[in-house]
């Protein structure tokens, strides 16, 4: 097992951030031919997904998580700091994505990209690739 991490830096409240590249090279660096590789963060208010990097849907997808879990609703953890809906944002979204590690790539579809969800920024975040061979 091989477990690597990098800091990314987001600029907006909301935003996905494309970290595909990022991690292929995480994974190069390991030498691991076949196995599985999680991408995952720590953070409460950020997610990882995997999807299509076209700006449309991007766009879509930042509108939808507003409309299913809109900023100052009323949620009780907004007392506290005034950031309940980006905890529950993720929530939905979830902290890791898996994938299959097939002769030394990722096993990605041909639109799909890893994409590192900002609910709470602008921040620094840290990212981790756990990559575990078979």
């Amino acid at each position: 097992m091989v477990v690597t991490t990098m800091q990314i830096k987001t600029g907006k409240r909301i935003e996905l951030i494309d970290i595909t590249d990022k991690v292929r090279e995480q994974l190069k660096d390991t030498g691991v031919k076949n196995g599985i590789c999680v991408i995952s963060t720590k953070h409460t208010t950020t997610s990882i997904i995997i999807n299509e990097n076209e700006s449309g849907l991007v766009s879509d997808i930042l509108e939808l998580l507003e409309k299913l879990v809109p900023a100052h609703a009323g949620y009780a953890h907004d007392r506290i700091e005034n950031n309940a809906d980006a905890h529950l944002k993720a929530v939905l979204l979830g902290s890791s994505e898996t994938l299959p590690v097939i002769d030394g790539n990722l096993h990605l579809g041909t639109w799909q990209s890893i994409f590192l969800v900002e609910m709470d920024g602008p921040r620094t975040r840290e990212v981790t690739v756990t990559v575990i061979s078979s």
